[in-house]
This record gives structure tokens, C-alpha cells and sequence, in this order.
């Protein structure tokens, strides 16, 4: 679907997905910080007077993102607005949470901004195909682990090459190349265990995401994006219960150390080829 053009210069993009979950819960997954670090990235709320007044999006070391909440009406839609893009005008995002029958709900995301030309159309367009995955975990974390303690690790890495390069290293690397949708996946020999079912793959954008058994209850979502040139790999566990946060803290120096050891930091003059 494209950008969408109205007269005023409003350009937006719509994303709808089916969850599993009453309003309620669903609401609890997207519009609390604890919810939200389930399946995304660590969010936090700033409120005042007991009412969201902001919301930070941690995506990394040195990569947070806040946005001031424009509207607030649970369990049914909140939205916010702040500058995501370098440079950007600011873009607004709304949420809504919309009950069907089954119990299930859809959630309808909206991006929009102000523009006089197709300058930032990219970037929306961008984002609506980096929610597929988050979306996904949301799914899995609903359905399997609702309201469950949850921790995250995430680990990234500079590469050098193209995404294509990375994601072929990445997957051999893990076991994840040529498997298919419902497989069971371990990890080879030499790699920290990792075991559970594969959930999805794609190779645009090159993204997997593995429901885990092995080493704890959870989902792993393995990426290679390029980023305006700068190629990252990328890794994260969502790990849910009460051993969670021990899992992670456990895992993580361990997947640090492979990523590093299997991607090297690049040299200034592998980035400048």
C-alpha cells in the first residue's frame, strides 16, 4: 500500500494486524511500558497527573527516540507525535485497538506527516514494513506468554558488505538458512543452545523470528538492515517468566562475544569501498 496524499499535505501510511487477546489485554501489550518492552524495544511513559504525557523508545546504546502523547483513550486509541527521522517534519502515530469476533482484535497503526513533496515517503514506507516483525512477536507474546515477566537482549553489529552478505553469515552461522515456516531449528555445534520453531523468515526486509524452548521461554528475531549504506546484523531475544531476567543476563555476554568473533568490526577503509 502507498503513501497516502491529501490535499492539505498530510501524507500517511496504514498498518492493521490481527492479535489474539481481549481490548484490555491488548492494550496492557501496547500502551504500557512494561507491554510494550515485551515484544518492541524498552519504553518507558512519562506521566503527569497520573495521564501519559510522553513515551522513550530505547532501541539501543545511544539511540533513543521520545514523542509527546497527543491522545490518550484506553483501551480503544492513543497517539503521539515526535521527530523519528533525522530531520524530519514530525510524524504522528496513532493506535488503535479495535475488538473482532473470535477474540481477537485488530490493531491499526497510523503514520503520518506534513509535506510539500515525497521526500520522507521512503521513510514511512520504511516503517510500515519494520512493524512485520515486531508485530509478529506481539502475536507470539500474546498468544504463548500474555502477561508474563519479560526481559530483552539485544545485540548489533557493524558489518562489513552488503545486507545480502550479512544475513547469508548470519543464518548459516546459526543453523536458520533454508529452513521453512514450523521447522524445529537448534543451533549447530560450537554456538550457545538455541532451540525452538521457526516462525518466520523473509529476505525483504531479511528478517527471522524463532519461537524459543531452549535456553528459556521466549522469541528470537534475527535482522540485516541497511541503514542509508551502514549495514548492521542484528539479534534480540524476548524471553518471558520468571527466570527471564537471570536468562538474559547470563546469555548476553556469551552472544556479544559470537557476534563480535563472527563480525568484526569493520575498518574505515572496508565502509568507504
Amino acid at each position: 500500500m502507498s503513501v497516502k496524499q491529501e490535499a492539505n499535505g498530510r501524507r500517511s501510511l496504514q498498518v492493521e494486524f490481527e492479535v489474539p487477546g481481549t481490548p484490555e489485554e491488548v492494550w496492557q501489550a501496547i500502551a504500557t511500558g512494561p507491554g510494550i518492552s515485551s515484544w518492541f524495544v524498552p519504553a518507558e511513559f512519562e506521566e503527569r497527573d497520573g495521564k501519559p504525557v510522553a513515551m522513550k523508545l530505547k532501541f539501543g546504546p545511544d539511540m533513543e527516540i521520545r514523542g509527546a502523547i497527543t491522545a490518550w483513550d484506553p483501551p480503544r486509541m492513543f497517539a503521539g507525535e515526535g521527530e523519528v527521522y533525522g530531520g524530519s517534519p514530525p510524524v504522528a502515530t496513532e493506535w488503535r485497538v479495535e475488538a473482532r469476533e473470535g477474540g481477537v482484535c485488530l490493531i491499526r497503526i497510523v503514520h503520518s506527516l506534513f509535506a510539500s513533496t515525497d521526500e520522507w515517503d521512503n521513510q514511512l514506507e520504511g516503517a510500515k514494513s519494520g512493524w512485520a516483525g515486531f508485530l509478529s512477536i506481539l502475536r507470539i507474546y500474546l498468544k504463548h506468554f500474555r502477561g508474563q515477566r519479560s526481559a530483552i537482549m539485544q545485540v548489533t553489529a557493524p558489518v562489513a558488505g552488503t545486507d545480502a552478505e550479512a544475513w547469508e553469515t548470519l543464518t548459516a552461522a546459526l543453523g536458520v538458512k533454508g529452513l521453512s515456516v514450523g521447522q524445529r531449528w537448534t543451533t549447530p555445534a560450537g554456538v550457545s543452545p538455541l532451540s525452538g520453531v521457526v516462525e518466520l523468515v523473509t529476505e525483504n526486509p531479511y528478517d527471522a523470528l524463532l519461537r524459543l524452548d531452549k535456553p528459556g521461554p521466549g522469541a528470537a528475531a534475527l535482522g540485516a538492515v541497511n541503514f542509508g549504506g551502514s549495514v548492521m546484523v542484528t539479534f534480540s531475544f524476548y524471553l518471558y517468566g520468571d527466570q527471564a531476567a537471570g536468562t538474559v543476563a547470563r546469555e548476553t555476554p556469551l552472544w556479544q562475544a559470537w557476534i563480535q568473533e563472527r563480525f568484526p568490526m569493520p575498518s574505515e577503509t572496508s565502509k568507504s569501498e
